[in-house]
C-alpha cells in the first residue's frame, strides 16, 4: 500500500521523494536491501547505531511507501524478512548518482577517503569500527 504523507503539498519531485527517504537511517536500509534480503537482526547489524525502535519504525514507513517489501513466514520460530520492492530498486538506482558524487566530493576530500575503495563498507558514524 503507497501512503501519500502530503498530497498536494509537494512543490517538486525532489519534495517528494525526499518525503519518502527522509530519516538518518532510510538510505541506508535501501543500501543494506540493495545487497539481498534481510532479516531485522541482519540489518540491526549492518547498521550501526540504529535502535530497534527506529529501524522497526523507518522500515514500516518504507514498507508503506510501496520500497520494502515484509515477509512473514510461518514457521516456528517465526522469520520474517525484508527486500526491495521494483520501485525500492528503482529508488536504489535513482540514489546511485548522490552516491557517487558524495565520495567524489565528500569522501575525497578527507585524508581517509584516500585509503577507501569504492566497494568497500564505510562507516558513517563517528567512532565506529
Amino acid at each position: 500500500m503507497v501512503v501519500g504523507r502530503r498530497p498536494g503539498a509537494y512543490v517538486c519531485g525532489i519534495d517528494a521523494a525526499m518525503d519518502v527517504i527522509g530519516g538518518k537511517w532510510k538510505v541506508l536500509i535501501l543500501w543494506e536491501l540493495s545487497v539481498r534480503p534481510c532479516r531485522f537482526g541482519e540489518l540491526r547489524r549492518g547498521l550501526r547505531g540504529v535502535t530497534e525502535k527506529v529501524l522497526a519504525a523507518q522500515l514500516r514507513e518504507l514498507e508503506a511507501d510501496g520500497i520494502v517489501h515484509r515477509e512473514a513466514y510461518d514457521e516456528v520460530p517465526p522469520r520474517v524478512e525484508y527486500s526491495l520492492t521494483p520501485r525500492g530498486a528503482a529508488l536504489n538506482e535513482a540514489l546511485a548518482p548522490l552516491g557517487a558524487w558524495g565520495r567524489e566530493n565528500v569522501l575525497n576530500g578527507s585524508p581517509a577517503a584516500r585509503e577507501v575503495r569504492e566497494d568497500d563498507h564505510v562507516p558513517l558514524i563517528s567512532g565506529a569500527p
